[in-house]
């Protein structure tokens, strides 16, 4: 009988590399399998082909006296080619490739009790809060343990019996020619117990959904994005596995005066013309509930930043604090009274270059400039 090469049969060169053999195979052999094709001899015939030829190509001896010798290398024994050695190998191969596809590694066991799964709980505080801090109650729907059957799922008096079917291993082994496979229970699903009377409370689950009221602890100088763990307070585990935790994620509401970065406040406030020409003393709200006074100088212009040391954010977890910066623009006046318009139009007449600067220097310096430009 004619045998296939090894390397047509996975698809691959002769320089392939490991890595794209066991790619090719793994591809190949999971359209071929025989859970996946029942009844059908074809594909069986194909998966046998498969494993055979990965068995020997994917072994750097095997492999080197397959290219030199051909299938010649394999007949009557050599390198060790017998059926119950390629079995035992495949086999290894087998849980390699495919062990999380078909539920787990061999000798894995029956699964015990699970942990419950973490929670995510999104928490809305006010800049205040993060300043103060606060211990804010949160209520949640999660999964807790059922209080009727302790977790069991058994009906109180009842207990689980082992699975018949895996006589309490939580797997089943099926055998496919030479190919011995594990696959999860279909009856118990892994769990190794069956529970002829369930309980009424939670269907045989062992844990019921619950409205919980928890008490969270926000410290001083919160961050936004800022992650808290309540460990333990997640959902119930299935079968008394433990519970699994509950992540509180912080975001800080927008604030109509304040912008925070880092432990840093910045407040921007009007000011008007006369007071920025003539200077002043404002006074403005902290976050700590008080006042600080900014003295803003003669000529004050927009942008101007003032800083307030140790006005802005506790650092977390320290004694340190940030600073707040006021940041003045100055207000241009509108809704002039007649009066106003020529008390104006006579302070701009009485103006010059020293009092404005740097409007008067600026269009000195375009003009010049594109004079230039032109006389070139």
């Amino acid at each position: 009988m004619i045998r296939r090469d090894y390397y047509e049969i996975l698809g691959v060169s002769k320089s392939c590399t490991d890595a794209e053999m066991k790619a090719a195979f793994r591809k190949a052999a999971m359209q071929c399998h025989p859970d996946r094709n029942p009844g059908n001899a074809e594909a069986e015939i194909q998966f046998k082909e498969l494993n055979e030829a990965y068995q020997v190509l994917s072994d750097s001896q095997k492999r080197a006296a397959y290219d030199r010798y051909g299938h010649a290398a394999f007949e009557h024994g050599g390198l060790g080619a017998g059926a119950d050695g390629f079995a035992a190998s495949m086999a290894d191969i087998f849980d390699d490739l495919f062990g999380d596809v078909m539920g787990g590694r061999r000798g894995g066991g029956r699964r015990g009790p699970a942990r419950g799964s973490d929670l995510r709980y999104n928490l809305e505080i006010s800049l205040e809060e993060a300043f103060h801090g606060k211990t804010a109650s949160i209520n949640l729907p999660t999964l807790v343990a059922c209080d009727a059957c302790g977790g069991s799922g058994a009906k109180p008096g009842a207990k689980p019996r082992h699975c018949p079917t895996c006589g309490g291993h939580g797997r089943v082994r099926a055998q496919q020619g030479f190919f011995a496979i594990e696959r999860t229970c279909p009856q118990c699903h892994g769990g190794g117990e069956i529970i002829d009377d369930p309980c009424q409370s939670c269907d045989g689950s062992g844990r019921i959904t619950k409205q919980r009221n928890l008490s969270v602890n926000i410290p001083p100088g919160v961050e936004d994005g800022t992650r808290i763990r309540l460990g333990g307070e997640g959902e119930a585990g299935a079968k008394g596995g433990p519970a699994g935790d509950l992540y509180i994620f912080v975001s800080t509401k927008p604030h109509p005066f304040f912008q925070r970065e880092g432990s840093d406040l910045f407040c921007r406030i009007p000011i008007s013309m006369v007071q920025a020409a003539l200077g002043a003393e404002v006074n403005v709200h902290t976050l700590d509930g008080g006042e600080a006074k900014v003295k803003i100088p003669e000529g004050a212009q927009s942008g101007k930043q003032f800083k307030l040391k140790n006005k802005g954010m506790p650092v977390l977890r320290s004694r340190e604090t940030g600073d707040l910066y006021i940041e003045v623009r100055v207000e241009t006046p509108q809704n002039l009274t007649k009066r106003q318009r020529e008390l104006l139009t006579e302070f701009e007449a009485l103006s010059s270059t020293k009092t404005h600067p740097e409007s008067a220097g600026f269009f000195a310096k375009m003009k010049d400039f594109f004079e230039n430009l032109s006389g070139q």
